[in-house]
C-alpha cells in the first residue's frame, strides 16, 4: 500500500547539518512486526508512524521506534514528525501549536516562525548515579573518575544516563567502547564549553539497541531536554541558552532552550528533505 513520507533534518544549524528522522504517515492497518522492519530498514536513529489521535485535544498520534525498540517519547523524533504532519497538509486544532500523542502523553509542539520547539515532557526516573555504574560508565567512555563533575538519570522515556564531565573538550575527545560491558545503554555526556562560545554546552549521546553494539546518537532533543533541567535546577545554566551536539560526527547541531512560565521548551530548525510515498 503506497503510504505518504517525509524525511526530516532536525536541529541542524543549517540544512541536512542535524539528526534525520523518517516518518511515515497514513499508517492505519500496519501493524507492529512492519512497523518495527521498517525502521530497522531505514537504519536512522528513529522512525516514526502518524496514526489519528485517540484522546481529545491531540492532532495526531506517533509511534516512534528507535531500530526495532519502541520508545514512549523521543525529541528530535517529536519535531520531524510534526513538520511532516504539518507540511503533509496537517492543520492544528490550536492556531500555532500542533499537540502530539504519544507514549508519554500530550506533547506541545510551538511553531515559531517557521522553527519548532516541544514542550518538555517530566523525567521518569531523576536522582543520582549509583558509584558502580558510575564505574562503569567511566570505563566504557575511557575516562577517569575525577573528569566526572557529576551523574544523574535523565530518563524522560529513552532512558538516559546523564554525566557532566569538567569540560567541552573532554566531551569531545571520547572514543567509548563498551564491549567489556555489554547490554542495553542510553549514556548522556555533558560538557561545558568557555564563556564565549557558540553555544554554553556540548553534548555527546551514545546509545545501544539490544545486544547491539554502541552507536552515536547525531543530535537528541530528549536528552537536551533532561539535560537542561537537570543544568537549570542545580545552577549551572539558566534558560535561555544554546547546546550544540554531533560536532565530533561532522554534524552542526543546535539545540535552543529557554524557559516560559516555568516550562522548558526545547527547539530548533526541523526541515523537510525527502518528500513522497513509500510502499508497506
Amino acid at each position: 500500500m503506497e503510504r505518504r513520507f517525509r524525511q526530516v533534518d532536525v536541529f541542524g544549524q543549517d540544512r541536512c547539518t542535524g539528526n534525520p528522522v523518517a516518518v511515515v504517515l497514513d499508517v492505519d492497518g500496519l501493524d507492529d512486526e512492519a512497523m518495527r522492519r521498517f525502521s530497522v530498514w531505514s537504519n536512522l536513529s528513529e522512525c516514526t508512524f502518524v496514526l489519528p489521535p485517540t484522546v481529545p485535544g491531540a492532532d495526531y498520534r506517533v509511534r516512534i521506534f528507535s531500530l526495532n525498540t519502541e520508545l514512549p517519547f523521543a525529541g528530535h523524533p517529536t519535531l520531524g514528525t510534526a513538520r511532516a504532519w504539518l507540511d503533509a497538509g496537517g492543520v492544528p486544532a490550536t492556531a500555532g501549536v500542533v499537540v502530539q500523542e504519544c507514549g508519554a502523553g500530550l506533547v506541545p509542539v510551538r511553531i515559531d516562525n517557521g522553527r519548532l520547539a516541544f514542550a518538555a515532557p517530566p523525567r521518569v526516573r531523576s536522582g543520582p548515579v549509583d558509584p558502580a555504574t558510575v564505574a562503569a560508565l567511566t570505563e566504557i567512555l575511557g575516562i577517569g573518575r575525577q573528569q566526572v563533575v557529576d551523574a544523574e538519570w535523565l530518563d524522560n522515556g529513552p532512558g538516559w544516563i546523564g554525566l557532566l564531565l569538567d569540560h567541552a573538550k573532554t566531551v569531545l575527545d571520547l572514543r567509548p567502547n563498551a564491549s567489556a560491558h555489554p547490554g542495553r545503554w542510553d549514556i548522556g555526556v555533558i560538557g561545558a564549553h568557555d564563556p564565549g562560545a557558540d553555544a554554553a554546552f556540548e553534548l555527546r549521546a551514545f546509545f545501544t539497541d539490544g545486544e547491539g553494539p554502541l552507536r552515536e546518537d547525531p543530535v537528541t532533543g530528549s536528552l537536551n531536554a533532561a539535560a537542561a533541567e537537570w543544568l537549570i535546577a542545580t545552577g549551572r545554566a539558566s534558560a535561555p541558552y544554546v547546546a550544540s551536539q554531533g560536532t565530533a560526527i561532522g554534524r552542526k547541531g543546535r539545540i535552543s532552550i529557554s524557559n516560559e512560565d516555568e516550562q522548558l521548551w526545547i527547539g530548533g530548525r526541523a526541515e523537510v528533505i525527502v518528500s513522497g510515498s513509500i510502499t508497506l
